[in-house]
Order: C-alpha cells, then structure tokens, then sequence
C-alpha cells in the first residue's frame, strides 16, 4: 500500500534521520555488481562520506584513494591486495589506508558499511596500515560506569587514526546519561532494537536499519526502548585540531 508520502525520515538544520523506506541505491565508480546506499556525504556538508554496500556473489569494490573502514553486516568477503589476502565474515571489520591497492569481494551475497574519509596527516605520525578484526574479539567497557551501557572500540585510540568507529549497546531502559554537544560529527546506523534519539530539538523514534547524521554541536541522546538491546555502529572525526 501506498504510505501517501509518510516517513520518519528527516532533514533537519543540523542533523539527519535516514529510514530504510527512503532509501535510494545508486551504482557508483569502482562498484562492481552490486548497488550504493549512500546515507552522507560531503553534499551536505559532512567530511566523510558513509554507504551501505550490496553485493551480488562475486560483486566487488574497487580500491580507493580515501581511507576506508568496512564493517560486514551479512554474507561472506575477501579482502585482496599485492601483499594480503583475508577473509571476512558477519561483525569483522576492516581499515584500508588511503591508497592502499585492495579490492574487496563479496563470496556470496553481503551486505556492508563503508566509511570513507580523506586522511589528516599529522606531523611526526606515521599513516596506520592495514587493520582487520573482528568485533567479537574486541573488549567491551561500561560507559561512565554504566554496566547497561557497553562499548566497543574497533580502532586503535592513537594519534595516527583520525577517526573513530564504536559499537554501543543498550540494554533496554539505559539511557546516555547526559545530552551531548561536542566539536565531533557521526555517522550512525542501527544495528538491533530501538529506541529514542534526541537530535537538536526533536525526538525521535529509531530502530534497526535507521541511519543518523548529527552535524558537529549537534544536541544529541539516545535512550533504549523495548525488551532487546539496542546497538548501534556509531562514526566520529578524532585526534584533530579543530584548526586543522
């Protein structure tokens, strides 16, 4: 049936709110059997661009000048490139430096983020190299002290990285504990169960498959709902000056 043009996606002043039902793929340069969906770019003023790739059994993604992280959210990927050869399965993740010749392959039909973002050399660090991980294999900690609030760091936090990409996860009823305004932008999607977001000055409802841009001094707070967890993969600009 027709939803006669109701969505719960938004675009506000400083933030946006993607719904899977206003999702539009695209095909883009370098993607091979297989379609975009680009949730932000540099068009609206981000300084990443972040997508959800889908690729048919064989489909593949060529390198890119950009760095870039892939996190697999379904089927089976080969990561190739003139000095490595890894696989990747459902939760692992991967970060490929700028310039790095890999190409990444779905084994069978897969579903990915992808996050890319031109590098910020910093003066006397060295750009990191290739990193592939799983996210299980990643400790998790409480949040201020909040055991119903786990994260995940999937980078290394060390100057070289500049940026960074978590999973949080929320039992139901946990909340942040505080509305958060800061210099740091994010790309979010998520990833089980729901909940409430705070962006700006409006309030609303998310679940699963949702995307999130929030501009940097975007207000912002997120609090569970529901009797699963919620989890969410959530991007930010890191260990740079504002002034650059």
């Amino acid at each position: 049936m027709h939803n006669l043009g109701q969505t719960r996606s938004s675009n506000g002043r400083d933030h946006l709110l993607l719904t899977p039902d206003t999702f539009v793929r695209t095909s883009l340069p370098g993607l091979e059997r297989g379609e975009a969906i680009v949730h932000v770019s540099p068009a609206v003023g981000a300084g990443f661009t972040q997508y959800t790739a889908e690729l048919e059994p064989s489909g593949s993604m060529a390198a890119s000048s950009a760095q870039r992280f892939v996190y697999l959210l379904s089927g089976g990927l080969e990561l190739c490139g003139a000095d490595t050869s890894q696989g990747l399965e459902p939760g692992g993740y991967a970060y490929i430096p700028a310039g790095m010749e890999c190409r990444i392959t779905a084994r069978k039909e897969s579903r990915l983020v992808v996050i890319e973002k031109p590098y910020e050399p910093l003066s006397g660090v060295e750009q990191p190299g290739l990193l592939v991980h799983d996210e299980g294999s990643v400790a998790s900690t409480a949040l201020h002290g909040n055991e119903d609030l786990q994260v995940r760091s999937l980078l290394p936090d060390v100057p070289a990285f500049d940026f960074a990409v978590n999973t949080m996860t929320y039992e139901p009823g946990a909340a942040l504990s505080q509305v958060e305004i800061h210099v740091m932008e994010h790309g979010l999607l998520m990833l089980e169960g729901g909940g409430i977001y705070r962006l700006g000055d409006c309030w609303y409802p998310v679940t699963a498959g949702d995307f999130i841009w929030m501009a940097p001094y975007c207000p912002q707070w997120f609090g569970a709902l529901g009797k699963r967890a919620a989890k969410y993969l959530i991007y930010k600009d890191w260990n740079r000056h504002p002034l650059g």
